[in-house]
């Protein structure tokens, strides 16, 4: 795992010393050099640790996640704002396994700092109503799981959000 600013310094040496091989006639050499500085910019925009960690997460590793996720040092300065959401957003995942205040912190985080995919945000948007829904705030929880509602286009999440809703009802 190397820092962002790393990354895009071996990006910009890469494709500098891929265009000059190029120009000197050794074209092949270039083109694989060219690639590799795609690969270098691929990986400042995607973390591969991130990656990693979503793969164990479905598998449902949930500590094999945590795992993954522990050995990014310093998250605000080695990812970029959407990957700390994404960090966030994970954390918030396993956190709510085990302590609902600290898988809220994450949530709140995850959703701050923002997500790509909409159906991330609206996963992250029911699960914090889910944790509002236990703590006894309704009001909360229906204002977030009618966000949710309308993130989810493909409805992908109906079925949870239904059971939430009736949950709601009980309170």
């Amino acid at each position: 795992m190397f820092p962002k600013v790393i990354k895009i310094i071996l990006a910009a040496l890469t494709l500098s010393y891929g265009v000059y091989q190029i120009v000197d006639d050794y074209i092949g050499n270039g083109i694989l050099l060219i690639l590799l500085a795609g690969m270098f910019i691929l990986l400042y925009f995607k973390n591969e640790l991130i990656f990693l960690s979503f793969l164990r997460l479905r598998k449902q590793d949930f500590d094999g996640t945590e795992k993954w996720l522990l050995r990014i040092p310093n998250v605000k300065r080695n990812l970029v704002q959407k990957q700390q959401g994404y960090y966030n957003y994970l954390m918030g995942i396993i956190q709510s396994q085990k302590n609902l205040t600290q898988a809220e912190k994450y949530f709140k985080a995850a959703l701050k700092l923002g997500l790509s995919m909409n159906h991330d945000l609206a996963m992250a948007k029911m699960s914090l109503a889910g944790i509002y829904l236990q703590k006894r705030r309704k009001r909360e929880a229906q204002q977030l799981l009618s966000e949710a509602k309308k993130l989810d286009k493909h409805g992908m999440l109906t079925g949870q959000m239904k059971m939430m809703q009736q949950q709601m009802k009980k309170i």
